[in-house]
């Protein structure tokens, strides 16, 4: 049996400023526009406001004893703690919250967000994910 374990206060700080910076660009920009335009701007404000932020992480997987540097991309890691999966599109499709879940297991991780800023209001296209 897994024993549940809260969020560090770190992680909890970048989750607020992660969905803070969703709302700005959202505000700002509307739906509509590309991924990369809203991830562009999303990273900004993370970095504006003091966070460290890489965008379009390589990370390598280890598979049945082998290292394998054709792993996954992350879209987002804020502070090196927490992944942001950024979409836009008409409809979510439920491999994308798998894909969030396999990125935090992969990289031992617990905090992820899955935001999809082609939606009328943002707060419907934020999905929070703890491991």
């Amino acid at each position: 049996m897994t024993i549940f374990q809260p969020l560090t206060d770190e992680e909890e700080r970048i989750g607020k400023a992660i969905v803070e910076a969703a709302y700005i660009v959202h505000k700002e920009l509307g739906p509509g526009l590309l991924e990369k335009v809203y991830e562009v701007c999303f990273c900004h404000v993370l970095t504006k406001a003091g966070f460290d932020v890489k965008r379009q992480l390589d990370v390598p997987i280890f598979f049945d004893g082998l290292f394998f540097e054709e792993g996954f991309r992350l879209d987002v890691l804020v502070n090196e703690l927490v992944i942001c999966e950024l979409k836009a599109v008409e409809t979510m499709n439920p491999v994308y919250t798998a894909q969030v879940i396999s990125h935090l297991r992969l990289t031992n991780r617990r905090l992820g967000y899955l935001i999809n800023f082609n939606v009328p209001i943002i707060k419907q296209g934020i999905k929070r994910i703890i491991r």
